[in-house]
C-alpha cells in the first residue's frame, strides 16, 4: 500500500498545503509542505464559508437542507471520495429519468439472457443479470464476473506453512489469491487445488527483469512455467505501486512487462496468464468528481504506453484502493458512513455534476475516476482489477477508527457490493474483482499498529473477527457441522509440544487414557501425535472458547479431522464432549490471543468463512 494526498484547509490558509505518505514499510510519515498540490473540503457552511466558495469556479454543485441555498464544494488533489451530502432537487426528474432507462435496460437483458440461456436455472439468473448485460468487454477481457481474492503477505513472526496457509484457503472456500512474490513451495503447495493465483515480480527483481529479455525469460521458466498448468496461475503482478513508490525503477517498468510476455507468448500461456502492474489510486489527481479525474502527468509518457500495452494483451489496470486513507485524510470531510459502505439517505449521496451519477461509497467513486482517467487519455475498454482493499482492524491513540467493528463492517460490505451489485455508476454491469488485503496479521510490520492489523485471520487460523455478510449473520463457507480440532503445528517445538502434553494432562484436567500404552490413541508413539490429541481434547472441553487453542504458539485451528484408525478424537463425528466452566486456561504467550479471539470456525463465527463461498470464483 502506498498512498500519497494533498489536502487543503481553508483557502486563506495557502500554510496548510501539505502531502502525506503511506508505504507498506513507513505508515503515515510526517506531512511536508507541497505548493503545487490543492485539496479543498469545506465540512460546515458558515455565511463567511460560503463568502469564500462563491469565489471559486464549481466543480460539483449540491444543497443545503439546513440553509436551502445552492453550495459549491471544490476537489482538487488526490481524493477518491467526497464530502458532498447533498442532493439538489432539479435531480429528482433526472433520476426518474434513469429509473425509466434502467427498468429499460433490466427487461431488455432479461430477453437477451433468456433467449441466449434458455437453461439457466432460477438460482444463478439473478446473479448473471448485470454481467450478461456486457458480454462485448467479457469476451475481449476475460473477466466474466466478479470475485472476492485475497492477499497473502508473509512479514508474519509465526507465519503458517504454505501447507497451513493452503488448508485455511480451502476451507474458507478461497478461490483467488494473490503472493507479493512466487515462493516455489507456496506456489506449489497450491497445486491441484483449483485456486486462482497471481504471482508476483518482487520490487527488488523489478530492475534486473526490466533490463534482460533472458532475465524476464528465466524468471517465467522458474517461477511459471516450472508450475503450470498443476498451480493454476492467472497473472504476473510486476513490481507494487512503483510510480509512486519506486521511481528509479520506472524507465524499466513498461519494458519488465513486455520481456514476460514475450516470455509467456513463447510458452504459448499469454491467454492463461495476464501481465499488469499494481498502482496506488493516489496516480489519479481531481479524482471527484470522478468525470474530472486524471492521471497524473507526470507519467503521461510510462502511462501511455503501458494502457496500450494492457490493451493489446487484453490484461487489465490493476489499481489499490483504500477508502481508509481516503477517510483519514480527509480530516473529517469524507463521512465515515460514505467510507464504509454504509447506506446513505438520498440528501447526502454525492453526486458527479457533469455526469449526474450518485456516488454512495468511495470504492465505486475510486473505480470510476480510473475509468474516466483513462478515457482522458482515451482508453476505453480496459477493465479494473482491485489488487488491494481493506480496513485495519485495530490503530494507535491517532487512528480511533481502525477497529475491528470498522473492519468488519467495510470487509463484509465490500464483499457484498462486489459480488452483488451492478458494478460502479459509470460502468454498471462491469465486473470490478477486487483482493481483500489481507489473509493474515503482519506482526512484522513497521509503522504505526495499523499497519499489523489489516489481516482477516491471526497466524494461529483463529478470525480476527465476524464477516457479517447477510442481515441476519454470519455466512459460512463449506463446514456445516461446525467441527473444528486444536492440532500442533508442524513446525513447532518438540519440547514445548512436551510442556502443553503434560500442562494438559495435569492442570488442564484432560482425560489422557486413550494416550496410555496399549489404548486406542497410544499410536503414533511420538510427541507431536499425543500433545495433538491432549490439547484438542483440553479445546473440546473448554467448548472450543477464545484462547483455548494456543500453547505458546504451538498449536492451531484446523477442519480437518485428526482421528485415525480406532482412534476417534473429542469432537470428532458428532462425538458428544462434556464441557467445562472450569478457569483453567491453556498457557499462552499472546494475551491477545489468549483473552479475546474468537477461534476458528466456532459456532457462528467464523471470519473469512464468508468470504469464501461468497466468493463466485468461478
Amino acid at each position: 500500500m502506498h498512498l500519497r494526498h494533498w489536502l487543503r484547509g481553508p483557502i486563506e490558509n495557502p500554510s496548510s498545503l501539505m502531502s502525506f505518505d503511506h508505504d507498506k514499510n513507513k505508515g503515515l510519515s510526517t506531512p511536508h509542505h507541497n505548493t503545487n498540490k490543492k485539496f479543498l473540503f469545506p465540512t460546515t457552511f458558515s455565511l463567511s464559508s460560503l463568502q469564500s466558495l462563491q469565489k471559486l469556479q464549481p466543480f460539483f454543485v449540491f444543497s443545503s437542507p439546513s440553509l436551502n441555498l445552492p453550495i459549491s464544494a471544490f476537489f482538487h488533489g488526490s481524493f477518491n471520495g467526497s464530502a458532498a451530502n447533498f442532493l439538489p432537487a432539479c435531480n429528482i426528474c433526472v433520476c426518474l429519468w434513469r429509473i425509466s432507462a434502467l427498468y429499460f435496460l433490466s427487461f431488455s437483458g432479461i430477453l437477451g439472457i433468456m433467449s441466449l440461456r434458455p437453461n439457466s436455472s432460477p438460482n444463478s439468473f439473478a446473479l448473471n443479470l448485470y454481467f450478461d448485460l456486457t458480454d462485448d468487454t467479457r469476451s475481449t477481457h476475460g473477466m466474466t464476473h466478479a470475485y472476492i481474492g485475497v492477499n497473502i503477505g508473509t512479514d508474519v513472526s509465526n507465519m503458517p506453512s504454505p501447507t497451513e496457509t493452503v488448508a485455511l484457503l480451502k476451507a474458507q472456500g478461497i478461490q483467488h489469491v494473490r503472493l507479493y512474490d512466487a515462493d516455489r513451495a507456496m506456489v506449489g503447495a497450491l497445486a491441484n487445488t483449483g485456486i486462482s493465483v497471481i504471482v508476483s515480480v518482487p520490487n527488488d527483481q523489478l530492475l534486473a527483469i526490466g533490463q534482460s529479455n533472458a532475465t524476464a525469460a528465466n524468471w517465467v521458466a522458474r517461477n511459471v512455467i516450472a508450475h503450470v498448468p498443476a498451480t493454476n496461475i492467472t497473472a504476473i503482478a510486476v513490481g507494487s505501486e512503483v510510480l509512486t513508490s519506486l521511481p528509479n525503477a520506472v524507465p524499466v517498468l513498461l519494458s519488465a512487462l513486455k520481456f514476460l510476455q514475450a516470455a509467456l507468448v513463447a510458452a504459448n500461456l499469454d491467454q492463461q496468464i495476464k501481465v499488469s502492474t499494481p498502482h496506488s489510486s493516489s496516480v489519479i489527481l481531481d479524482s471527484f468528481p470522478p468525470s474530472q479525474a486524471f492521471f497524473n502527468k507526470t507519467w503521461d509518457p510510462v502511462m501511455v504506453p503501458l494502457l496500450k500495452f494492457l490493451q493489446s494483451t487484453g490484461s487489465y489496470l490493476m489499481l489499490n484502493v483504500y477508502p481508509y486513507y481516503d477517510y483519514m485524510l480527509s480530516k473529517g470531510a469524507v463521512p465515515l458512513d460514505y467510507a464504509l459502505f454504509r447506506p446513505l439517505p438520498p440528501n447526502k449521496e454525492a453526486i458527479d455534476s457533469n455526469t449526474l451519477l450518485h456516488y454512495t461509497n468511495v470504492f465505486d467513486a475510486v473505480v470510476d475516476a480510473a475509468y474516466f482517467s483513462m478515457s482522458y487519455l482515451k482508453f476505453t475498454n480496459i477493465p479494473i482489477l482491485v489488487t488491494e482493499s481493506g480496513w485495519p482492524s485495530k490503530g494507535d491513540s491517532t487512528e480511533p477508527d481502525a477497529t475491528l467493528d470498522n473492519a468488519n463492517t467495510y470487509t463484509s460490505n465490500l464483499i457484498r457490493h462486489v459480488l452483488n451489485s451492478s458494478g460502479t455508476p459509470k460502468q454498471p454491469g462491469i465486473a470490478v474483482s477486487t483482493y481483500i488485503y489481507e489473509l493474515y496479521n503482519e506482526d512484522l510490520r513497521t509503522g504505526p499498529v495499523s499497519e499489523n492489523n489489516w489481516g482477516l485471520f491471526y497466524a494461529n487460523g483463529a478470525p480476527v473477527y465476524t464477516l457479517h455478510l447477510t442481515g441476519s449473520g454470519t455466512v459460512f463457507a463449506n463446514d456445516t457441522t461446525n467441527q473444528t480440532f486444536c492440532v500442533a503445528r508442524s513446525n513447532a517445538d518438540t519440547k514445548m509440544l512436551q510442556a502443553a502434553l503434560d500442562w494438559a494432562c495435569g492442570p488442564g484436567k484432560v482425560d489422557c487414557s486413550p494416550l496410555l500404552q496399549g489404548q486406542e490413541c497410544y499410536e503414533p508413539n511420538d510427541v507431536a501425535a499425543h500433545a495433538t490429541y491432549a490439547i484438542n481434547a483440553y479445546y473440546q472441553q473448554m467448548a472450543k472458547s477464545a484462547g483455548t487453542c494456543d500453547f505458546k504458539g504451538v498449536a492451531s485451528v484446523t477442519t480437518t479431522d485428526p482421528s485415525h484408525g480406532s482412534c476417534i478424537f473429542p469432537g470428532s463425528g458428532g462425538k458428544n464432549v462434556t464441557s467445562t466452566n472450569g478457569t483453567a486456561l491453556a498457557p499462552s504467550t499472546n494475551s491477545t490471543n489468549s483473552g479475546c479471539l474468537s477461534q476458528f470456525y466456532n459456532g457462528g463465527s467464523l471470519t473469512s468463512s464468508m468470504i469464501l463461498t461468497l466468493i463466485l470464483s468461478k
